[in-house]
């Protein structure tokens, strides 16, 4: 199935990067819900976290280990980020090919409700 995030990787519709590797690529999201807002994306067509398989463990573990070291370089490591993949319509997963949610950069507010539980 081709997708905007199919089409980036293509290098058909414009992006701008903060990393690529032969499996992976950031680049900056294009409506942020934050000060910093990175989108990391598998170049393996996955739909959701629902596909993913044992052979792709180690991709996740490298898409988690590439989404450290952004946060490093873009100085949100030490006051904090999000890593949010979401799974699913319900979720508000919008486009059908797995991707991460780089967020950080100013104080976030609670992700459902007003709890102010940190479990």
């Amino acid at each position: 199935m081709e997708t905007i995030f199919s089409k980036i990787i293509e290098g058909t519709i414009p992006a701008k990067k903060v990393f690529e590797n032969e499996r992976i690529l950031a680049f900056y999201d294009i409506e942020p819900a934050a000060p910093v807002h990175v989108l990391i994306i598998p170049k393996k067509p996955i739909p959701s976290m629902n596909e993913v398989t044992t052979e792709d463990l180690p991709l996740i573990g490298e898409i988690h280990a590439v989404a450290q070291q952004i946060a490093a370089e873009l100085g949100i490591k030490e006051s904090g980020y999000r890593l949010i993949n979401n799974c699913g319509p319900d979720s508000g997963q919008a486009v059908p090919h797995l991707h991460y949610h780089l967020i950080g950069g100013a104080k976030l507010g609670a992700l459902v409700g007003g709890s102010k539980s940190h479990a």
